[in-house]
């Protein structure tokens, strides 16, 4: 049986430094290749097999005239033909010809686990794994290995490099291929731009994609869908795909502002490179290779960490009700911010958001994040004595920090604005990093400025940084403007939420603003990832008015379908209260939906057209239900076989109405309810643009 032990090291990051991967044999992962003697390594001439626990995916690694390379088969069919592996280094030696396959070990793995809190409870980690060790029989000390391992739903593989007496490497290129056959359909948004990854995805063929973000979602002219990421990213450089010709996605990272990749001391693992694989689109919603390949819980006790839903001053700036700068429309004020937390603790909200509360706004905060202060705020905005009157009410401020990108600054000042929020009771802090892409601003030990990129080593090693701060005082982070999710809220559990994405935010002021599909494309693409504080709930769905460029092109029961759709532990009604108040009939489903789950599955759909939700309330016998469609209208059938057999329910239904349309007529919707069972099957008619929002209430039958 094959068990490893590695340490991966975190620069810089005190409570987080040494992340450690248990093992049942204490043997190391990666071979000490300094002590291998020459006359040790056996050319083994064979391909290295590995397949799924249900043997559909199977996996091969091999030499190929000395250059290593692997490819996939799901169901008898190539899914990823044969795809080179190495590196290219600044100054040793290049780990891509010259390599031979001299050991391999095996081992499989069936557990399961328990999140904190999650989509589901109780998560199936069952994998087989090999580890193949590929070598220069001339120089055995150099080389690397491949940790695989095969789910049913996919793989996931690593490289481990031995690097004698801790020398210093440069990574210059990972050569990672992924080369697709035949002709694919490709669902993606560009890497490497100024808009991080908040860009409307495209649906292309493959030979039209450029440099591409991961999660990329495609499908394989033979039938499957495949989705390519990355899991546990940890001191390394975000992965995006570049193509190099038809056919064949390259691996290329986030350079740091010297031009090198990744500096890596000594023995390194990369993150996980992953390729879910499913027959249908909802099948790769329904994984957790993402999650299975991250390490457990490294904070013990995380019953701190609170999911919840809650209420903010953030949509009034947006469409300029408020300002986040002080002045005479200034929101984050002390009567505003009481108001909000009445109307919170009224409806059963936990939390209140405040942007715009601390120096720095003001003038062109964009481009000033150096006058950032995140211990002083404004003078009318009084954090302690609102902080004690929302515990009063039993609701707590939410704490927020934006950086406009100067993350040296806001480390300056990290320990002590958390400390402030600890004193006061705050246990959530959302960040932000509004700055264009590779402009993250870093001042070196020189005292020189440099420009760096959000998903780079450095911002990488920042928001571990600012991830371990906040834990040692029992605080969550949700970050804007973030580094993409690769699973680690599973390590970190006070992780529990970031953006990554395009949100609400640009049916504000967006042009154009997200459309029908936005949200049944995110399901199959970046929610693939983690969770999303996408900020759902508007009922204003026209704040410009009818005839702005901007608005949110949902039908008022999408709104309310996204709350199952788009999975957080933390949402938000982002509405302002009056809106909310105008349609107590409609808000009542916000207010009952929860936001931590017991079972979660995606029944249905097809990516960027629809996607239907099944959700079970933790600690309760409620199921909930969200579907979204694209501009096109749908009828939809729907078995509630994912229900208890022997319960009867009363189904709550929230759904667009006959004549409701995203474009002319978003706000008809009917509610009505009606007695179901596991066997009934439910018609659903969803608007174009529409959407539907179901609470099962469970009944004894």
């Amino acid at each position: 049986m094959l068990c490893s032990a590695t340490k991966s090291w975190l620069g810089g990051v005190a409570a987080l430094s040494s992340l450690l991967v248990v093992s049942c044999s204490g043997e190391p992962a990666v071979t000490d290749a300094a002590s291998t003697p020459a006359q040790a390594l056996t050319i083994i001439e064979e391909r290295a097999e590995i397949s799924s626990p249900d043997g559909l995916i199977t996996a091969e690694i091999w030499s190929e005239n000395g250059a290593p390379h692997y490819r996939v088969m799901f169901d008898g069919s190539e899914t990823i033909a044969a795809s080179a592996l190495g590196f290219r280094f600044a100054e040793a030696a290049n780990l891509e010809n010259g390599l031979q396959l001299v050991a391999m070990e095996r081992d499989t793995h069936d557990e399961t686990w328990e999140q904190p809190w999650g989509e589901r409870r109780l998560v199936r980690d069952h994998h087989n794994e090999i580890l193949v060790q590929f070598r220069d029989p001339s120089a055995p000390e150099t080389g690397f290995d491949i940790r695989m391992r095969v789910f049913d739903t996919g793989l996931g593989f690593r490289y481990e490099v031995p690097v004698a007496n801790d020398e210093h490497r440069a990574i210059t290129n990972e050569l990672t291929h992924f080369n697709l056959p035949g002709q694919v359909q490709a669902w993606w948004i560009p890497a490497a731009g100024w808009n991080r990854y908040e860009y409307l995805y495209h649906e292309t063929d493959l030979q039209e994609v450029d440099r591409a973000h991961t999660p990329f979602t495609a499908q394989l002219e033979n039938g499957p869908y495949l989705a390519i990421h990355e899991a546990a990213l940890v001191d390394y450089s975000g992965m995006y795909l570049d193509r190099d010709r038809d056919g064949i996605m390259g691996t290329d990272l986030a350079p740091g502002s010297d031009g090198i990749l990744v500096h890596k001391d000594g023995d390194f693992i990369t993150p996980w490179r992953t390729i879910q694989i499913a027959a249908d689109a909802v099948g790769l919603i329904n994984s957790d290779i993402i999650l299975n390949l991250n390490e457990p819980n490294q904070l013990g006790d995380v019953s701190w960490v609170e999911p919840g839903k809650y209420v903010g001053i953030w949509w009034g700036m947006h469409i300029r009700t408020f300002s986040w700068g002080s002045g005479p429309i200034h929101g984050a004020t002390t009567e505003n911010t009481r108001e909000y937390i009445d109307f919170a603790a009224d409806n059963g909200f936990d939390g209140v958001l405040v942007e715009g509360w601390n120096i720095g706004w003001d003038g062109d905060w964009f481009r000033n994040g150096a006058l950032f202060n995140f211990t002083e705020s404004y003078p009318d905005f009084d954090l302690q004595g609102l902080a004690a009157y929302g515990a009063e009410r039993d609701v707590r401020l939410i704490g927020h920090h934006e950086t406009s990108g100067h993350v040296t600054n806001y480390e300056n000042q990290m320990e002590d604005a958390f400390d402030l929020y600890q004193s006061v009771g705050i246990t959530q802090v959302k960040t932000g990093y509004v700055a264009d892409g590779g402009d993250l601003i870093r001042i070196d030990e020189n005292g020189h400025e440099r420009r760096e990129w959000h998903y780079g080593q450095y911002a990488v090693n920042h928001h571990a940084r600012v991830v371990s701060e906040a834990a040692e005082r029992q605080i969550s982070i949700n970050p804007h403007e973030p580094v993409k999710d690769t699973g680690l809220r599973r390590t970190w559990p006070n992780w529990i939420s970031r953006e990554g994405a395009r949100g609400q935010e640009f049916n504000a002021w967006g042009v154009p603003p997200n459309g029908p599909d936005h949200v049944p494309t995110l399901a199959f693409t970046r929610m693939l990832s983690g969770p999303m504080d996408f900020t759902p709930g508007i009922f204003n769905l026209m704040p410009g008015g009818e005839d702005a460029a901007s608005r949110v092109e949902t039908t008022l029961a999408k709104q309310l379908a996204l709350y199952v759709v788009i999975y957080s532990p933390i949402q938000m009604a982002a509405d302002l209260p009056e809106h909310y108040e105008a349609r107590t009939d409609a808000f009542q489903f916000i207010r009952d939906v929860p936001t931590d789950w017991e079972h979660s599955v995606a029944l249905q759909g097809e990516v960027g057209e629809f996607v239907v939700f099944a959700r079970q309330e933790r600690n309760a016998e409620d199921w909930y239900l969200g579907a979204v469609t694209d501009e096109v209208a749908r009828d939809l059938s729907i078995p509630l076989d994912f229900m208890e057999a022997d319960q009867t329910y009363t189904a709550q239904i929230y759904r667009d109405g006959e004549d409701a349309d995203w474009d002319t007529n978003p706000y008809p919707i009917v509610i009505e309810e009606r007695q179901v069972s596991a066997s009934d099957v439910l018609d659903i008619y969803l608007a174009p643009g529409g959407g539907a929002a179901i609470r099962f209430v469970a009944g004894r039958g």
